[in-house]
């Protein structure tokens, strides 16, 4: 089974930031845990999927103007770029434009129809590092830079065309052995996604989402935290018009100010530095290296025979993907101890629990201080517990519950993308 991380690695080629800023795509736990993984993707195959499938868009959000936009990965064209038109069928495979920032040549915003009616169907292609998108009032201004490549709405970007709209996503990659899909809020939180999932013998696979007036919630309980640890959250609540129009991660928060909880962690950090100097910690890497076990020495916390770690700061815990959880140059093995340690880090578990990740439990998840507590409340938040609140959610203890709120079938007959209402 592939993961939200792993589906996403490949659609990289298709885009830039070269004009608009937009979140980096992180691959997943699974994927660092298993390298070959991708390879394995890649072979032939016999299909166990057909060449298309069909998926509802139900409008619940209050409005009758919402418009729907698929973008990704052509696997059957040579991984090409690639959007649906508007009608929901047809597919376009954009050209290299002569600059940066070109308009779509053609009109792929898909319209909904209106709000508690039937739902829309579209018609997609197998394809690879895909986004389902939502949009209230207008549609997400796509661009395009040469290669070609898609320009994506940024949340970062104040020069962005779509700053003050209310957008946001799902992921999926859907090729010939299965669908895999999830919702996010890795980035930030805005509409509510729920998803549903049915095979073709009628089995059905639901992930919630945000109620309706999630994102309120969500901003009430930044608000409830920052009055409760004096730190600022609700530096993470961008408003428009008077109302809430998304809560950023973390992450983006600091992309918005380098400061943003600078030394959150350290005081924690340096809590599990002295914890590991005398214990062992033990990390699954649920691949084919098996158990690995580590103790800090000289300031770093090293796995014998595979590799160190330095203390990460908050913005390294955050992202998952810097400092010493930089991927660049690491090993294998290495790379399948990222997930597990960052994953633990974000949750607060080094204190409680030194056997990564299979004696977690998630009613343990940021039960300590300091925590994540973005993640914390998107989970509390969202109506099943489910859903990415940071890049390696998806850790999971062996025979745990996965926490990260993903669809998946060899078998799918009708993939169904509910949108709800903002407030």
């Amino acid at each position: 089974m592939i993961s939200r991380r792993a589906m996403l690695a490949g659609s990289m080629a298709t885009l830039s930031s070269a004009f608009l800023a937009s979140t980096p795509r992180r691959v997943s736990a699974a994927t660092l845990a298993n390298p070959n993984q991708a390879a394995r993707l890649r072979r032939p195959v016999t299909p166990a999927t057909s060449t298309t499938l069909s998926v509802n868009l139900q409008n619940n959000t209050g409005s009758d103007t919402v418009y729907a936009f698929v973008t990704g990965q052509a696997i059957d064209n040579n991984n090409a770029l690639m959007l649906l038109e508007a009608d929901g069928q047809t597919p376009y495979y954009p050209t290299s434009p002569p600059g940066t920032g070109t308009p779509l040549a053609v009109d792929c915003a898909i319209p909904l129809n209106a709000s508690g009616g039937s739902s829309a169907t579209i018609t997609i292609p197998q394809l690879a590092g895909a986004r389902l998108w939502f949009s209230i009032g207008s549609p997400i201004t796509f661009l395009l830079n040469p290669g070609p490549a898609l320009v994506e709405p940024s949340v970062s970007n104040p020069s962005d065309p779509n700053i003050d709209l209310q957008w946001d996503f799902c992921e999926f990659t859907f090729n010939s052995t299965e669908i895999y899909a999830n919702i996010s809020m890795v980035d930030f939180v805005c509409l509510p996604i729920a998803l549903g999932l049915t095979d073709t013998s009628g089995n059905q696979q639901n992930v919630l989402g945000l109620p309706g007036g999630g994102l309120d919630t969500v901003c009430s309980q930044l608000t409830a935290q920052a009055q409760a640890d004096g730190n600022p959250w609700t530096d993470l609540i961008v408003s428009y018009n008077g109302q809430n129009l998304r809560a950023l991660s973390p992450t983006n928060g600091i992309v918005e100010n380098s400061g943003f909880l600078s030394g959150y962690y350290d005081g924690y950090a340096g809590q599990v530095w002295q914890m590991y100097e005398s214990a062992t910690l033990t990390v699954d890497t649920q691949a084919q290296w098996g158990t690995v076990t580590g103790q800090v020495s000289g300031g770093l916390l090293t796995f014998d025979g595979v590799g160190s770690f330095g203390q990460p700061a908050a913005a390294d815990i955050f992202s998952c993907d810097s400092g010493p959880f930089n991927p660049n140059g690491m090993s294998a093995e290495m790379l399948a101890i990222v997930p597990r340690l960052a994953a633990a880090f974000n949750r607060s578990t080094l204190l409680i629990d030194s056997d990564q990740p299979d004696g977690e439990n998630p009613s343990d998840y940021y039960s300590s201080s300091p925590t994540n507590h973005y993640a914390r409340i998107v989970h509390a938040t969202t109506l099943d517990g489910l859903g990415y609140a940071f890049p390696y959610d998806d850790v999971t203890p062996n025979g745990g519950a996965n926490q990260s709120g993903s669809v998946v079938s060899g078998s799918p007959a009708l993939w169904t993308v509910t949108v709800g209402a903002v407030h």
